[in-house]
């Protein structure tokens, strides 16, 4: 089973993810993954593999950031691997999204978006339905909040999100449906 952290507040996110992350390892999973937003900038990284993996690669690298989201995922669209870990960016790389849940109309949806021009990184229906809210926001000229909302009335399925957007630094929206 998935599992989602999120964090938004005064105190570094990265290892506060990190430490929920470990407390999710007893449902089982087979890839991990954070986005960090610091001064409008998204960096997302992500592991095949035990969080420990996860956590040693990322040695080193700059993971200053006061907002987070972080994803355990076990494989229900596309193999285990790094490209199908989550968190998945949207094509314009403003948003980034963990998801917990199947998304059952998924196909519908990816080719809605391929024949609009939109193209896929990994297998997943996270990734298509990150893009179909990204795809909503820019053609309906509203903010992420509503994008979701509209979103998901066409979403057949049960799910959990959380989503970040890098020009509002503050905020994760959540939304759930069945999980």
């Amino acid at each position: 089973m998935c599992g989602i952290v999120g964090y938004t507040g005064p105190k570094q996110a990265y290892p506060i993810i990190l430490k929920g992350l470990k407390r999710l390892e007893y449902r089982g999973y087979d890839s991990s993954g954070v986005a960090l937003l610091k001064d409008g900038q998204l960096s997302v990284h992500k592991k095949k593999g035990k969080v420990a993996e996860l956590e040693e690669s990322l040695i080193g690298k700059n993971l200053d950031s006061n907002i987070g989201i972080g994803h355990t995922r076990w494989a229900t669209h596309g193999e285990p691997s790094d490209r199908n870990a989550h968190p998945h960016t949207s094509a314009n790389g403003r948003f980034a999204m963990i998801h917990n849940g199947i998304i059952e109309n998924y196909a519908l949806l990816k080719n809605e978006l391929t024949s609009k021009g939109y193209t896929f990184t990994s297998d997943t229906d996270t990734e298509v339905l990150l893009n179909f809210i990204e795809f909503i926001q820019q053609n309906n000229n509203c903010n992420l909040e509503e994008a979701l909302r509209i979103a998901l009335k066409r979403v057949t399925g049960a799910y959990c999100i959380l989503l970040v957007d890098r020009d509002d630094p503050q905020t994760i929206i959540a939304a759930r449906k069945g999980s």
